[in-house]
């Protein structure tokens, strides 16, 4: 029986928060940096007259007040969930310009936090999206980046079913994950999911927890054996610097020790998704380490060998299917699909994927049929 096993990160199977829509690289970073200190002051048990200070000049400077539809969205907003006394902010003055006094003593005094404004989703980019994973065609299908289930679901019968015409998947699922931003990892499958849970990555760089993206460990009934997916999308190169390779290698060391242990339940075990870096990282290194072997080093594939972007460099290489030995005997084929990646200098697209603006990802799909 040979199934078909893909990984793809989708990367707009979420609302983006609208922040990364500035186009400026700096201002980009001055926001977000802006609302990470807006976040820990709010956070404070007790607020300073300089705390309330600057939380008023950050709400009033990015107008995180002003949440009118007929109005330019901000970055992000504060949302209040009581008014009067437990307010964390009075307004006064001009509607356009008003004064922002912060009232509230501390976090246990108002009601309320601090979120990112999301864009809507780019339905003609997810159709792009529906067209991939149509032409892949897989029997099980890692998603990455993926908001929530309910999102995963509308896809799979909206999208695929609907507008493409195909026939949905039977199983989906989802599991909400740690990253603020939403972008989980989820499942599309032909075959029953028997059993799903969720590792959280606690990461304690200099002793204090940092819970990053988790690891979707997913049990598959195939054929009477059971099958073993590690879903992960580890912490991004963008703006992590030596802080994110250290995210990624703490990651990849407890990857390889889920990996271990699931290889006592099967000899079955797949660790897939998005891991953010090249083969030659320290994060990937540990994972080959254990033993499990990169499909993109089976004698049948003979393409390039990156998975982002063009695709042409090794350093683009940051998809991975890491099979177990006995399951790597049993590859058959390999192949990427990169017709959803807009490059036209490099290889042709899709006939609707017409610029940088429509394509489905800056990801190709990665995928692999094995004989179970």
């Amino acid at each position: 029986m040979t199934i078909r096993i893909g990984t793809y990160n989708a990367e707009n199977l979420f609302r983006r928060p609208k922040v990364f829509d500035i186009p400026d690289a700096a201002e980009r970073q001055r926001v977000l940096d802006d609302f990470n200190e807006l976040v820990g002051l709010l956070d404070k048990a007790v607020y300073s007259d300089d705390d309330r200070t600057r939380i008023g000049q950050i709400i009033k400077e990015h107008r995180a007040y002003d949440q009118d539809p007929a109005h330019p969205r901000p970055p992000f907003v504060v949302q209040q969930t009581r008014g009067g006394t437990a307010s964390l902010f009075q307004q006064s003055g001009p509607e356009g310009a008003p004064e922002i006094t912060v009232t509230a003593k501390g976090r246990a005094k108002w009601t309320g936090w601090a979120e990112m404004v999301r864009s809507e989703l780019d339905w003609d980019v997810v159709r792009n999206t529906g067209r991939v994973v149509a032409e892949v065609n897989a029997d099980i299908l890692l998603t990455v980046e993926v908001e929530d289930r309910l999102t995963l679901d509308r896809f799979n019968r909206q999208v695929l079913g609907g507008a493409l015409g195909k026939q949905p998947y039977p199983y989906s699922m989802l599991i909400d994950g740690n990253d603020p931003r939403g972008i989980d990892v989820g499942i599309l499958s032909r075959h029953p999911i028997t059993s799903i849970r969720s590792h959280i990555f606690d990461l304690r760089p200099g002793g204090e927890p940092v819970f990053s993206r988790d690891c979707v460990e997913l049990e598959l009934a195939v054929n009477g054996t059971p099958l073993w997916i590690l879903g992960n999308h580890f912490k991004s190169k963008r703006g992590g610097g030596s802080a994110g390779a250290a995210l990624r290698l703490a990651q990849g060391e407890r990857v390889a020790q889920i990996y271990a242990d699931a290889l006592q339940r099967s000899p079955r075990v797949l660790i897939a998704g998005d891991l953010n870096d090249s083969p030659d990282s320290p994060a990937v290194r540990k994972l080959l380490a254990t033993g499990a072997q990169d499909v993109m080093s089976h004698a049948s594939y003979t393409g390039d060998p990156g998975t982002f972007g063009t695709g042409h460099s090794l350093d683009q290489k940051i998809d991975y299917l890491l099979c177990s030995p006995e399951l790597f005997g049993k590859v058959q084929h390999v192949d990427v699909e990169r017709r959803g990646v807009w490059a036209p200098k490099s290889f042709k697209s899709f006939d609707t994927v017409t610029s940088k603006a429509d394509e489905a990802s800056d990801h190709a799909a990665l995928y692999m049929d094995v004989d179970l």
